[in-house]
């Protein structure tokens, strides 16, 4: 009989999204089983290796992302403020400008994996979905904005192009700077 595990996956993506944070690419399992405090021999039992842990990391970052979008958009009584909210959300969990450093700089060896950069499409088709179900609740009250299918794809490469840019050049808080520049899109689509 198998023995019952102790240690969630979830402790340990976390502790994997944590030694990112820090570290960057040149993470190791042995970190991420420190940070957890178990052994190696547990991550890799887990994951089978580093490549296993960050297609995991990956299919939970995706659905926590969905879920957060969501739950931001639908707590807004004001569509346009629950489109803000769904797009200012996405990359909170970056943390400071070293941290967001760090998770891109981790970006750019996912994107050398074939399979972590489907994995990477799929996650931005599911931020562009809850942008769209978010845009087509507010878009009555935006009657300059474009289809909703052009309007979600500027305000996901808009969130996605701050988050690089303030992870390379920070200046107060990525939060912030996404609510200003979001805004600015909203007006120019003639918020009523």
């Amino acid at each position: 009989m198998a023995r019952p595990k102790t240690i969630t996956d979830q402790r340990l993506l976390d502790a994997a999204h944590e030694v990112i944070a820090r570290v960057g690419p040149g993470f190791t399992l042995a970190q991420v089983a420190a940070e957890a405090g178990v052994s190696v021999g547990t991550v890799g039992g887990r994951f089978g290796s580093k490549a296993g842990l960050l297609r995991a990391l990956f299919a939970h970052a995706t659905a926590v992302v969905a879920v957060g979008m969501r739950t931001a958009a639908e707590a807004e009584d004001d569509p346009v403020a629950g489109l803000r909210a769904a797009a200012t959300v996405t990359f909170v969990s970056l943390g400071d400008a070293e941290s967001a450093a760090n998770h891109l700089s981790q970006l750019g060896f996912d994107l050398i994996d074939p399979h972590l950069r489907a994995m990477l499409g799929t996650h931005f088709e599911v931020m562009q979905d809850e942008l769209r179900r978010a845009f087509r609740r507010a878009a009555p009250l935006l009657p300059g904005a474009p289809g909703e299918d052009l309007a979600s794809r500027v305000l996901l490469s808009l969130v996605n192009g701050i988050s690089i840019d303030w992870s390379i050049r920070p200046h107060g808080r990525l939060v912030d700077r996404l609510s200003d520049d979001v805004d600015a899109v909203l007006t120019a689509w003639g918020r009523r």
